[in-house]
């Protein structure tokens, strides 16, 4: 079962929240915070495995929260939830350790998927608006360091711009001319090097040392 915590202002919205991921039986909501407070409370008490956070809650925002909750050293992965789809908020909630994040006009489906996604951490979600979000903001980037990705090899390098592309290991082992298995070592051979917790991070990083710019596909 995937344990997952609602974090929302709106009642409502927590409800329906919870009644769609409760109708599958691999989900479990274990739990519903009204702020980010009691999100960060929960998190730490109930211990789930995704927390769907909303950024704007009173007392204490999504993008503080998901900041209290990654440097806690929680495994609780946190997917934001967004009225908007390029938000300042958002990249920061991104660069603050979110694994990703959604509009909140999501279709059922895709928020299942997504939750499930994220559980596994194994890829990036809604990588077309994650790009044009990256984009907006890459001039507020910290100058490259020309010797972050020292500690990869040429060809793990080559990986974390495909990776930082939206590309999935089956298009990058596609691409490459590997396998599936290989680029997946590859992959987690990245996060780990890099101190990384998951595909998002790298996706940052990636544009931060310049190894992707805006519009470069």
């Amino acid at each position: 079962m995937i344990r997952v915590l609602v974090a929302d202002d709106q009642a409502l919205v927590r409800g329906g929240f919870r009644m769609i991921l409760e109708a599958r039986d691999d989900l479990d909501v274990v739990g519903e915070a009204a702020d980010g407070v009691e999100a960060v409370d929960l998190t730490a008490s109930l211990k789930p495995d995704v927390v769907l956070m909303d950024v704007r809650m009173p007392t204490v925002d999504g993008l503080e929260a998901t900041r209290r909750i990654v440097t806690s050293g929680s495994p609780a992965r946190v997917l934001v939830l967004t009225t908007y789809d390029v938000d300042d908020s958002v990249y920061a909630a991104l660069r603050a350790g979110a694994s990703g994040f959604l509009l909140k006009d999501v279709r059922p489906p895709e928020l299942v998927e997504a939750v499930r996604v994220i559980a596994r951490g194994d890829a990036l979600l809604a990588p077309s608006v994650t790009r044009r979000l990256l984009d907006r903001f890459v001039d507020t980037f910290p100058a490259p360091s020309p010797r972050a990705l020292d500690a990869l090899t040429s060809r793990e390098v080559e990986v974390l711009r495909l990776v930082s592309l939206a590309l999935s290991n089956a298009e990058i082992a596609q691409h490459l001319v590997l396998t599936e298995a290989t680029i997946k070592t590859h992959v987690s051979a990245v996060l780990r090097k890099l101190g990384l917790r998951d595909r998002v991070q790298a996706v940052v990083l990636a544009y931060e040392v310049g190894l992707v710019r805006p519009r470069s596909v």
